[in-house]
Order: C-alpha cells, then sequence, then structure tokens
C-alpha cells in the first residue's frame, strides 16, 4: 500500500484494515489533500485481495471536525467553477466509499462533524464510543450538507433530516443510535473489542456475497446514488459557497462573533 501523509494504513493479517485519519492536531479536519488521499486509497483497496474488511478511523481526540478552516478560506475565492471542481473531488471520495466492495465500519469517537458525519454515513456499520458527538453543522455557517446528503440520508432517512440538516444539533451517540445513525454504542474501554467481534462476524462471509449484497441494497433503496445525483450535490455546494450567507457564516465563525441571522 502506497505511503500517505494525512492517513495511516495498518493491514492486519486477518484481512481487516484500518484506515487511521491523521491530522489529530486539527481534529481531523478535511482539505484537499486529505481527501485526495482517502480518495487514492480507496482506489487501492478496491483492488487489494487481502482485504476483507475496512475500518475508517481518526487519530487524536476526534473522528473528524469536517472542513479545515484554511481549505474553506481558500473556497471563499473560488470561481463557480472552481468551487464545482472542488466539491466534486469530495463527492467522487465519498461515492468511493460508500461502494468499496469490501464491508466498511466506521470506528467514530469524539466529534464526526459535517463532513466527518458523511464519512459514518458512508460506511455500511457505524459503530460509536459512548462519548461520540454527531452534528450536520452546515447551516450555521450558511452552506448545507449537500454532498454528505445522500448517505446521511439513506442512514437515518429524511424525516429525521428534516430536522437535524435544519437545526444543526448535536446528537449524542445514544441519540444516533436511536434514529439509525450508529448501529451500537460501547464504552471508550470496550469500542474496539465491540469492533472486534463484527469483524470477526464479517469475516465469517463470502467476499462476493458481501459485495453483491452491498450492490443489492443500491439496486433495491429509493434512489441510487448515481453520477447525476453526485453532479448535483456538488453543485448544489458549490453555489451555497458562492451565497452571502456562506460568506457571513464563515466570517463570524472566524471572527468569533454570532452571524446576522442569529441576531
Amino acid at each position: 500500500m502506497k505511503h500517505f501523509e494525512l492517513i495511516e494504513i495498518k493491514e492486519q493479517p486477518n484481512g481487516a484494515t484500518y484506515i487511521w485519519l491523521n491530522r489529530p492536531e486539527l481534529h481531523n479536519a478535511f482539505n484537499a489533500q486529505l481527501i485526495a488521499e482517502l480518495s487514492q486509497c480507496f482506489d487501492a483497496l478496491e483492488q487489494n485481495v487481502n482485504t476483507r474488511v475496512v475500518i475508517l478511523a481518526g487519530r487524536g481526540k476526534n473522528f473528524s471536525a469536517g472542513a479545515d478552516l484554511n481549505w474553506m478560506k481558500a473556497a471563499r475565492h473560488f470561481s463557480s467553477e472552481e468551487n464545482q471542481q472542488d466539491a466534486m473531488k469530495l463527492a467522487t471520495m465519498l461515492h468511493k466509499l460508500a461502494h468499496l466492495r469490501q464491508p466498511t465500519i466506521a470506528r467514530v469517537h469524539g466529534a464526526a462533524l459535517g463532513g466527518g458525519l458523511g464519512l459514518a454515513s458512508a460506511c455500511d456499520i457505524c459503530i460509536a464510543s459512548e462519548k461520540a458527538m454527531f452534528a450536520t453543522s452546515e447551516v450555521r455557517l450558511g452552506l448545507a450538507p449537500s454532498t454528505i446528503s445522500p448517505y446521511v440520508i439513506r442512514a437515518i432517512g429524511a424525516r429525521q433530516a428534516s430536522r437535524y440538516f435544519l437545526t444543526a444539533e448535536r446528537l449524542s451517540a445514544q441519540q444516533a443510535k436511536a434514529i439509525g445513525l450508529a448501529h451500537e454504542v460501547y464504552s471508550a474501554e470496550a469500542l474496539d473489542t465491540g469492533i472486534q467481534q463484527i469483524i470477526e462476524q464479517l469475516l465469517l462471509g463470502s467476499p462476493q456475497a458481501q459485495t453483491a449484497s452491498k450492490q443489492l441494497i443500491d439496486t433495491v433503496a429509493e434512489q441510487e446514488l448515481t453520477a447525476e445525483l453526485m453532479q448535483q450535490t456538488a453543485a448544489h455546494i458549490a453555489r451555497l459557497r458562492l451565497g452571502e450567507e456562506a460568506q457571513e457564516g464563515l466570517s463570524a465563525f472566524l471572527e468569533k462573533r454570532t452571524p446576522h441571522w442569529c441576531a
């Protein structure tokens, strides 16, 4: 497996491969490089016959706090076309994760915000620490959870999304389990033991049958995650990024003040 700067790959003899987001000082926030490295890693795993299960995890205190501030600041000055291209890179990376042939597990501890929640939702199984916390926080920055929306809505349904996309409330691990976002919740000490139990169950299944079962779910679900839907969600966030409220939301966040819509 290729060496990456912002992610760490740990392959185990039993066929489980751990992908560790490795920006702990920045709470594993997304930037263009992290998105590119994850995308390349997923391409490599798709071809890796030795990997049976993929576990996505984060180093440090949090799973992923969403978008890196410097990346968000740079996007403020992108043209409409640049915004579309940038958003498509995130949409494509999430699509690759959601459609890996292997079963995928999100190991969530600490915060999973915005794009971090998107990663957790794009995985087949989400296992959370009791201290985990989830949110789609985009509206408080004048944005919307556009590129992650197909995966979050697939996980929790449109009715729950109608509340949490709009309020940006923070969900505890137990609340996340209650709405279908997390499958299981464990204490911090028992988290890895619980994940190992899931891995053992997955290793009992046929790899080809598991891939076929994942494809079956996509076929049967209400809406397939198509290239057209990816383009639509990327265009959605690209338009919002150029809007006045997005500019105001990020400015307020950086200046540690209340955005004007809260006045």
